[in-house]
């Protein structure tokens, strides 16, 4: 059995901790959350935000390589909004030689994507949370390779992790 880099991505309140915790609880994965990285990074600089805003994904992929070469399987939630992230994940898992599985998580109803985030409690000390103008306004290209798509719109979270699973399983890590 070989080990698989699970990246779990998409804007803000798109459900990505809560899918990622039942993934990492049911695979009992390593858990990397770039949010806590660059929450941590910005504390220890005595700043609100990160200077590049580069530093916690540079940081996350040489964990992510330090546990997959521990053969473990690794959960990492991020936004990953644009290629150049999504391809640094992609190098990280063919120099470990792991499948790579990416999961995009969207929410299609834009009244309830608002809502989570407007109303949604924050578990990291330090971290902000943004606007929903800031969420609209964020730069996040569109995919250009295939990935797997869920909206968490439309399926509760345990569907959602069930779902990314069985696409593990088709991907043969199982």
């Amino acid at each position: 059995m070989e080990s698989c880099l699970i990246v779990i991505c998409g804007l803000p309140a798109t459900g990505k901790t809560t899918v990622a915790r039942l993934i990492v609880e049911d695979l009992k994965a390593a858990y990397l959350r770039v949010d806590t990285i660059e929450t941590a990074i910005a504390r220890a600089q005595h700043r609100r935000t990160l200077i590049t805003g580069g530093e916690g994904y540079e940081v996350a992929y040489h964990l992510a390589a330090d546990q997959l070469r521990l053969s473990l399987d690794v959960v990492v939630e991020c936004v990953n909004p644009i290629q150049v992230t999504r391809e640094a994940w992609l190098e990280v898992a063919r120099r470990c030689n792991v499948k790579l599985l990416e999961v995009e998580l969207v929410c299609s109803d834009l009244e309830e994507h608002r809502h989570r985030l407007e109303n949604r409690t924050l578990d990291v000390v330090g971290m902000r949370n943004p606007s929903w103008q800031e969420v609209q306004d964020r730069e996040y290209e569109p995919w250009h390779r295939k990935h797997l798509q869920l909206d968490t719109a439309r399926l509760r979270p345990s569907e959602s992790a069930e779902r990314i699973i069985t696409h593990m399983s088709r991907l043969g890590v199982f």
